[in-house]
């Protein structure tokens, strides 16, 4: 069952219009999926995800949404999409759904996830 706090993050992103709804959701699912033992909470705005560590996080601002690594600088970037310079942080940043696919957000959830194990 879904934590009340996450639900109400969702019923105000859902406010916000139907774009970032439905970004925030299709990653949602994709981090969901990635392993059976994540938990979520909201933290820092957003959706931060655990396994064994918080791995990765969903941050909706007014015109995208990004993905979040933790441990980003640390993952390989065949894609190229990962942006940041920081110490360890990197995300990809979305404005569509079609962006996920096309950016192979999936990919980088997995990899974010085996090494937060």
């Amino acid at each position: 069952m879904m934590e009340k706090r996450v639900e109400a993050f969702l019923a105000d992103i859902r406010d916000r219009g139907d774009n970032q709804f439905a970004i925030v959701s299709a990653l949602r699912e994709i981090v969901l999926a990635s392993g059976s033992d994540i938990s979520e909470e909201i933290k820092y705005g957003g959706l931060l995800f655990s396994a064994a560590r918080p791995f990765c996080g969903i941050f909706p601002y007014s015109a995208h949404v990004t993905l979040e690594f933790s441990e980003g600088a640390a993952l390989p970037d065949a894609h190229r999409v990962l942006i940041g310079k920081g110490k360890g942080r990197r995300h990809i940043k979305m404005q569509s759904v079609s962006d996920i696919a096309e950016k192979q957000v999936a990919t980088y959830v997995d990899l974010a996830f085996d090494a937060a194990r």
